[in-house]
C-alpha cells in the first residue's frame, strides 16, 4: 500500500464520525458529496481517499453507511483496544483522563504518572496516580500502546526518552516543544497556542 498522508487519515476520521451519526439516524446509504461536506473537501477527494484502501460504493447509489463505517474502523485500527498511559497529572491531564471519548474509541487509560509527591497516590477517574520513578518497571510488566505526555516543556524530552527506552512506539505530546525520537516512534504534538494563533489569523484576515 502507498504511503498515506496524515491529512488523508484525518479526513478518514471525519468521514467515520459522520457515518456513525448517519447510522444512528437510520440512513442506509450516503453520497461522496455528503461525506465531502463533512470532511471540508470535494467529492473527488473523498473518492481518492477511499481508493487507497479498495473499491467502495456504486456509481449512482453511493456508499453503504454500515459497511463503510465498519471498513473505516478497520483501516483506522479501531477494531481493537489500545492501552494508554498518561504522564502528567495536572489540569490538562485530569481533563483528558476523564474524557469519555477515549474509551468509546477503544483507548483505555490504564495508568497515570507524576513526580509531585502531593499528587502521587491521589485518585483520578478510578486510577491511582503512580510515582514516575516506577515508569520503566511498570511498562516492562504491562507494555502500553500509546503514551500521552502532559508535562512542562523542560521535562518533556526526558520523559519521552524514558518512554521510548521502555518500548513505547506512539506518543501524543501536549508539551509546547519539538521532540527528538527514533524513526520507528510516532509522535503527534498538540500545540494549543499554535491552534489559537491560527484562529487569530483567520479573524484578522477576514
Amino acid at each position: 500500500m502507498r504511503k498515506i498522508s496524515e491529512s488523508t487519515v484525518r479526513r478518514l476520521s471525519l468521514y467515520l464520525r459522520y457515518l456513525e451519526q448517519s447510522e444512528t439516524q437510520g440512513h442506509e446509504t450516503i453520497s461522496s458529496a455528503e461525506l465531502a461536506r463533512r470532511g471540508g473537501t470535494t467529492s473527488a477527494q473523498v473518492r481518492k481517499d477511499l481508493s487507497f484502501f479498495g473499491s467502495f460504493g456504486k456509481r449512482g447509489l453511493g456508499y453503504s453507511v454500515p459497511a463503510l463505517a465498519t471498513r473505516l474502523r478497520e483501516i483506522l485500527g479501531l477494531k481493537r483496544s489500545h492501552r494508554v498511559v498518561m504522564v502528567g497529572a495536572g489540569r490538562i491531564g485530569g481533563a483528558l483522563a476523564q474524557y469519555p471519548g477515549f474509551r468509546q474509541r477503544g483507548f483505555h487509560v490504564s495508568a497515570i504518572y507524576d513526580r509531585d509527591p502531593k499528587k502521587i497516590g491521589s485518585r483520578w477517574n478510578g486510577l491511582v496516580v503512580r510515582d514516575i520513578r516506577h515508569l520503566e518497571s511498570d511498562l516492562r510488566k504491562e507494555p502500553t500502546d500509546i503514551a500521552i505526555v502532559v508535562v512542562p516543556a523542560d521535562a518533556a524530552q526526558e520523559v519521552v526518552d524514558r518512554l521510548v527506552q521502555a518500548g513505547v512506539k506512539a506518543i501524543l505530546n501536549f508539551a509546547p516543544v519539538q521532540l527528538a525520537v527514533p524513526r520507528d516512534v510516532a509522535v503527534k504534538t498538540v500545540n494549543m497556542a499554535q491552534e489559537l494563533e491560527t484562529l487569530s489569523f483567520v479573524l484578522a484576515n477576514r
